[in-house]
């Protein structure tokens, strides 16, 4: 690791250490600092209403944004360099749209809720439909990926399948009471506080999981990078590095979108931040790095989120663009300078 990536990786860190500071300690109800240290330590603030929005709340919406952000901007890196484009992301093989589909059914078919909003029950109902839709999905994908050998056309087939989601989601939405419409659009505005603290350990464990498979493959990354002959060259088999890059992404991807909702631009752009930082390709530091900044990233849009306070919450997905459209417009612009030079 050289010495840019350490000092990107420190300031990166401490950026994650006061985020998650002010994670704690604003919202609709303020709270000392102080008080919140004394909670995580084993004490008590004093006041039960406090301590109840401490463990049940701010920390679950916290870890949350935590695990999201490092789930999203692997599966973005992985992504961009299995498929050699800028602008693939973790919804263009269509996982987002299996997770929405699945929601769709037990929301607007089976009469089920919005996770975080009403009863346990309908939570687990929620998380399940949009696990097994997702994982659907990427079946799917897998299957395609073993008779399509080119990037391009394995892209192009995802599009599709995501296409046809989007589709069977409309037809839902037209069916549907106004209830079940009302509760996809929520569901898909997308929030890290809809994650409870005894589910904290089942989406750090499929987060971790995922991203074990995705560090064990950053030497296969980086010869993607110099093209699929030099990587055969070097070794890599190529079909089943992207079967593994897939499965990874379809963990992570699915787990996250099951939990938080169909977050986007978190995945897209934080590649982009981590390489603009570092203006370096290798994966071994540029993974970290990425890693970092997407935690990063997921705890500001929280932040943002939850800034109004007792006005009430901003919708998450109203918040990402705002912070990833401009980063992708830059790298859009930058890359037709150098196309011209």
């Amino acid at each position: 690791m050289g010495i840019r990536t350490r000092h990107v990786c420190i300031a990166l860190s401490a950026a994650i250490l006061i985020l998650i500071s002010v994670n704690l300690c604003i919202g609709t109800v303020h709270i000392p600092l102080k008080n919140t240290i004394s909670v995580l330590t084993g004490g008590t603030t004093g006041r039960e209403s406090w301590d109840f929005i401490i463990l049940q709340s701010r920390i679950p919406s916290t870890l949350t944004a935590i695990l999201a952000g490092l789930s999203l901007s692997a599966s973005g890196l992985i992504l961009q360099t299995a498929f050699n484009n800028p602008l693939a992301g973790p919804d263009i093989l269509g996982i987002n749209g299996g997770a929405g589909l699945g929601v769709a059914v037990v929301m607007m078919l089976l009469g089920g809720i919005t996770a975080g909003t009403a009863s346990p029950g309908g939570s687990v109902s929620v998380i399940a439909g949009a696990f097994i839709g997702a994982m659907a999905v990427m079946g799917i994908i897998l299957l395609l990926s073993a008779r399509l050998n080119s990037p391009v056309m394995l892209l192009i087939a995802g599009i599709m399948v995501s296409y046809l989601t989007s589709a069977a989601i409309s037809l839902l939405n037209f069916f549907s009471t106004a209830e079940g419409v009302h509760s996809y659009m929520m569901w898909g505005m997308g929030n890290f506080g809809g994650v409870t603290l005894g589910q904290i350990p089942v989406y750090g464990t499929a987060t971790l999981a995922g991203l074990a498979i995705a560090v064990c493959l950053t030497k296969a990354l980086n010869a993607m990078l110099l093209g699929q002959y030099y990587a055969e060259n070097l070794g890599i088999n190529i079909r089943r590095t992207r079967t593994l890059l897939l499965i990874s992404t379809g963990i992570m991807v699915a787990t996250t979108t099951a939990f938080c909702g169909p977050v986007s631009f978190i995945g897209l752009a934080v590649p982009h931040i981590a390489r603009l930082l570092l203006n370096n390709g290798n994966h071994r530091s540029l993974m970290p790095v990425c890693l970092l900044a997407g935690a990063a990233t997921a705890l500001l849009c929280n932040t943002v989120s939850i800034l109004p306070g007792d006005r009430g919450l901003i919708p998450l997905n109203a918040v990402t663009p705002a912070i990833g459209a401009p980063v992708i417009l830059y790298v859009l612009i930058k890359g037709k300078q150098n196309i011209r030079q």
